[in-house]
């Protein structure tokens, strides 16, 4: 028989969900909650999402599982007064400079006191004053802003296994810091960002370059040329009202020129570069028939400083090549050498990111040459929605625009990249030497696409079967080099996004629950789909480059220079 509850007088029927709050969400109401996250363990700190059963019982709905005919009720006077009085205790002890916080607008906090209508707080204001860590290039934690729901805490030691932050103290002295009150940039932080991400308020957000970007927008003296990365596109119109998904690349290009941009490209000509690169990586090394260990992407840079600090036993079979970033910053800074010195100008190269850790990659050594940095700025998705606003561009409203010459041309494979499998799959287009819609749907239908933490699949390369795996999320990776590592299983090549689903889920991108980063997804496949050049190596703008500026340059341009 059919298992039901009853929730505020409605029937709702369940079958596996895990808590009352999932069927509660069945019923089309929304429960306010702080601490919780359907991919991360229950917690059940906040207490906003109690709900009341028959007897007048008070039950966190997060962590309580449903029962068959039970009657609850998600909206009394008693529950009402309750999550108010919450409210103000966590506003009593939080810094209330709304207008000037980096997540205005956004902070869950504030849209709960505004749901709640809360216009004074009865609370004497007990905030204590506490020193600011802006040590990391990518995140800033602002300890006054937390409200200790636990949420960075668990993304940090649960899903990605790196531990830099935790609970410290007991009680009213509890606090969430690194061990023994160091700096998160002394810590094992890999600048994924995630803890930044899941965050309800700005104590831990991603850091802001705005300021170096306008300021070199508004420099006469200055060339500034763009480059956006391929999941930007597909999240950026969340910010003005679009489904998470659609393609705006057309209209960021716009936009950008709007901006002050004097030149806008691509990214997904860098990671077609970086599809070359690595596939003859590859290829290299299953001919010297070295199988001790796989070869390992190195695209994300939260993954290879992940290696760095928890295995550097693997660092040799991590990928030499730049990601496609640091590929593409390469070549542009290669490609205005000249003109910038018959022009008198300076060409300061700003790449747009979905990701927190890209404000690391480029100060590591390896994305410099002779003291000048491939890459000069790194903006966020959301930092780009920021100066969109700013300066009044209706972002809906205008005509998409194309990409600048000379490299205006990309393949679906390099679009691709911004998810999860996408770099593996691009891989295979080029080492399987993919021509047909047969050969491409068999790549496809290996299941190498789809949004589980591991993925692995056997793909036919000549006389033998190659073992890959695709793994997003470090604690996943944790697990999978574990069985590598003991021998449990083998792989030839591993593909490792730091950040669960990929790209699409950066710390960098407006924030959204699952359903929006797999809408996200799609959105590449559906702008794969319609792109006339399906493989990195069949496009011409590749070609022409490894004939002109990356003759007898490549490893200097295009591979790190640590290995």
């Amino acid at each position: 028989m059919e298992k039901y509850m009853i929730i505020d007088g409605m029937r709702i029927p369940f079958d596996d969900e895990k808590n009352i709050l999932q069927v509660i969400h069945k019923a089309g109401i929304h429960v306010p909650t702080f601490c919780y996250y359907s991919d991360m363990s229950i917690f059940g700190a906040c207490r906003m999402c109690v709900v009341e059963d028959e007897r007048g019982g008070i039950v966190a709905s997060c962590s309580t599982p449903p029962k068959d005919k039970m009657n609850i009720k998600t909206n009394t006077p008693r529950l009402h007064e309750y999550r108010k009085t919450i409210l103000e205790l966590l506003l009593a002890s939080h810094c209330r400079d709304c207008t000037v916080c980096e997540k205005n607008g956004r902070c869950r906090l504030q849209m709960l006191a505004v749901r709640f209508g809360l216009t004074e707080i009865r609370f004497k204001n007990n905030r204590e004053e506490m020193e600011i860590d802006d040590s990391s290039e990518s995140i800033v934690r602002d300890p006054g802003k937390c409200i200790l729901c636990g949420d960075c805490v668990r993304m940090c030691n649960e899903v990605q296994n790196v531990g830099a932050i935790d609970f410290a103290y007991r009680g009213s002295n509890m606090r969430v810091m690194p061990a023994m009150g160091r700096k998160i940039a002394e810590t094992d932080c890999v600048n994924c960002g995630q803890c930044a991400a899941v965050c309800p308020t700005a104590a831990i957000h991603v850091k802001s370059s705005l300021r170096a970007a306008w300021k070199a927008l508004y420099d006469p003296k200055t060339r500034v040329v763009a480059q956006v990365a391929p999941a930007v596109r597909v999240a950026l119109g969340e910010e003005f009202g679009l489904e998470p998904g659609k393609n705006t690349m057309g209209r960021i290009f716009a936009a950008l020129r709007m901006l002050g941009f004097d030149n806008v490209f691509d990214t997904s000509v860098g990671a077609d570069l970086t599809v070359v690169e690595e596939s003859e990586e590859l290829i290299k090394k299953l001919e010297k028939g070295d199988d001790k260990y796989p070869l390992f992407t190195s695209c994300c840079p939260a993954w290879v400083r992940y290696v760095e600090t928890k295995h550097p036993e693997l660092l040799d079979y991590v990928s030499t090549c730049k990601s496609p970033m640091g590929m593409f910053g390469s070549v542009l800074k290669e490609y205005y050498k000249k003109a910038d010195k018959e022009e008198g100008l300076k060409t300061v190269s700003i790449a747009i990111m979905p990701c927190a850790a890209k404000k690391f990659e480029i100060t590591r050594e390896e994305l410099s040459r002779n003291g000048i940095r491939d890459v000069d700025i790194v903006i966020t998705t959301s930092e780009l929605a920021r100066m969109i606003k700013e300066i009044g561009i209706q972002f809906n409203e205008i005509e998409p625009q194309g990409p600048d010459m000379p490299f205006s041309i990309s393949s679906g494979a390099g679009t691709i990249f911004g998810t999860t499998g996408g770099v593996t799959e691009a891989a295979l287009r080029r080492v399987s030497n993919a021509k047909t819609n047969e050969d491409l749907k068999s790549i496809e239908y290996l299941g190498i696409r789809g949004f589980e933490g591991v993925k692995t699949a056997k793909v036919p390369y000549g006389d033998k079967e190659l073992d890959i795996a695709v793994v997003s999320g470090l604690g996943n990776a944790e697990k999978l080099i574990q069985a590598i590592e003991s021998r449990e299983l083998h792989f030839d090549f591993v593909e490792v996004m730091a950040c669960p689903l990929g790209c699409v889920a950066g710390a960098g991108q407006p924030f959204v629950y699952r359903e929006g980063k797999e809408k996200r997804a799609a959105g590449l496949y559906k702008a794969d789909r319609s792109s006339v050049i399906k493989c990195s190596g069949d496009n011409p703008v590749v070609e022409d480059l490894y004939h002109g500026i990356l003759k007898n340059k490549v490893h200097d341009l295009l591979h790190r220079r640590s290995q």
